[in-house]
């Protein structure tokens, strides 16, 4: 393109690398070696703003800059494949281990085509003058001549054999075939807002988004919210329900809204005035007393809250004494338990400070009749405490299980636990079992026992989904968002 242009016109050309598969956001830059260097800034902003993460290279280079190191990493396991000191599944069994990543290397050369990753690799030996015997000549010997290119020859294979290489070249696991279409709340405090880095605008960024495959980019349904944290779906009524927390935690600015599943048709239940900042939400259909009602923590308003689908009949369930700054009193997560008719709820006490508990309450507690008040009511008992920092809940009423998300310090927090507290065997409920860890803030959980999996998000940027047998955890979304709830869509 070069030889086609003028002098002065070549520093207006520039090289742009964009990287497949599409959901990766990363795209390189570099100079054609006149490129003025006022488009490289400019250029970047322009890609931030279309949500996708720039690197710009200092000087001419073969490869850019993730590709070279990317290749270097292509040698060597091609070289640990010809001396047959591993297999592709095992490689990629440590990587995805090492890095927590469902991004694997051997998947992604089966996925891009062997023959492809010859081509590339031949600019380099020819460029570096490197030995090719253990790199592209075992690959086109033992591969590319027999037809074995990866996703391209599936009945042929590739790196993988062909009854796997068709799931292993496109990066799903079983857990991820099987996942539902899930809605998560990005509360707008990630890398990717309009204005990172300034964070203008943080208290107006939160979206309510769809995932429907895994590793796929998700739809944004809803925009412009205040702090979303907690959300539940009703898909017979084509509704969903989520909290704001507002933009000031000192004042009544918390809201409760619903709209449909698509994201249209907005409705504000509670307003300003009312809730300081509502989190954790669940809906619970009711057969025994005929009604639907929305369960919901208010943080720093220190209190537990119920009431109907269109927002009346609101009640104050629980309402702890102490003023905003008390952290000991912060209602976070709840779940309801319609089996044995009780609601429990976190109050996650000071961050990392092991002082946290989950609380339970009668859901048909008769205030009239006991002469008491949602300040203080008789019923509630101490489930645990003295836990890292307990966040969000939910309870499977026929087994008695609950579950919880703790956000608290290494090595008890930031996991998923467990632990069954109703029904038959209850014994001292003290019995807490670590399902999972490591996780980055984790907030958000949902049980999907049809597939024996529990759905997680953390404000780290990702979804994942956890074996609950096992506890293996597959990341089905990560990216620069920060996700505080979420919940599958059910029957999907």
């Amino acid at each position: 393109m070069l030889d086609l242009v003028s002098d002065e016109r070549r520093k207006m050309v520039c090289n742009v690398h964009y990287t497949m598969p599409p959901m990766v956001r990363t795209v390189e830059l570099m100079t054609d070696g006149y490129t003025h260097q006022e488009i490289f800034p400019f250029l970047s902003d322009v890609l931030r703003l279309c949500g996708m993460l720039p690197a710009t290279a200092r000087k001419e280079s073969t490869g850019f800059i993730f590709n070279r190191i990317w290749a270097a990493v292509k040698r060597e396991i091609l070289t640990t494949l010809a001396e047959g000191v591993s297999d592709a599944a095992e490689i990629d069994a440590l990587w995805a281990h090492m890095f927590q990543t469902s991004v694997v290397p051997c998947q992604m050369m089966d996925r891009v085509g062997l023959d492809t990753v010859a081509f590339i690799e031949d600019n380099y030996i020819n460029e570096r003058k490197l030995d090719g015997s253990l790199t592209v000549d075992w690959l086109r010997n033992h591969y590319i001549t027999q037809g074995k290119l990866g996703l391209k020859t599936p009945e042929q294979g590739g790196l993988y054999p062909p009854s796997t290489v068709t799931a292993a070249a496109t990066g799903t696991t079983t857990a991820e075939k099987q996942m539902p279409p899930i809605f998560v709340l990005d509360v707008g405090l990630g890398a990717n807002s309009p204005a990172y880095p300034s964070l203008a605008g943080i208290s107006t960024n939160g979206k309510i988004l769809r995932l429907d495959a895994p590793n796929q980019p998700p739809k944004a349904l809803v925009t412009g919210l205040p702090l979303p944290d907690g959300i539940d779906v009703d898909p017979s009524a084509n509704r969903m329900y989520w909290t704001n927390m507002g933009a000031d935690v000192t004042a009544k600015d918390g809201s409760l809204m619903s709209a449909t599943l698509d994201g249209t048709d907005k409705k504000v239940l509670l307003g300003d005035g009312i809730l300081t900042t509502p989190k954790q939400l669940v809906l619970v259909k009711d057969q025994e007393s005929g009604t639907e009602k929305l369960y919901f923590c208010d943080r720093e308003g220190r209190s537990v809250h119920r009431c109907n689908i269109d927002g009346s009949e609101h009640e104050v369930l629980v309402q702890n004494p102490g003023g905003v700054g008390d952290l000991m009193d912060w209602c976070v997560g709840i779940t309801v338990d319609l089996r044995q008719r009780k609601f429990y709820w976190t109050q996650k006490g000071p961050a990392k400070s092991n002082l946290g508990r989950i609380f339970r309450a009668n859901m048909d507690y008769d205030f009239l009749a006991s002469g008491e008040t949602a300040s203080n009511r008789s019923d509630i008992e101490v489930v645990f405490d003295k836990l890292p920092e307990p966040i969000d809940l939910e309870m499977e009423s026929e087994t008695g299980v609950l579950c919880w998300t703790d956000r608290g310090e290494h090595p008890r927090g930031c996991s998923l636990n467990c632990a069954k507290v109703s029904g038959e065997g209850e014994g001292d409920m003290k019995e807490v079992k670590i399902l999972a860890r490591r996780f980055h803030e984790p907030i958000g959980l949902k049980l999907d026992l049809a597939r024996k999996q529990i759905f997680v998000c953390d404000l780290g940027g990702s979804v994942y989904a956890v074996d609950v047998e096992t506890g293996k955890k597959t990341v089905v979304h990560r990216d620069e968002g920060s996700y505080t709830g979420l919940v599958t869509l059910p029957g999907v």
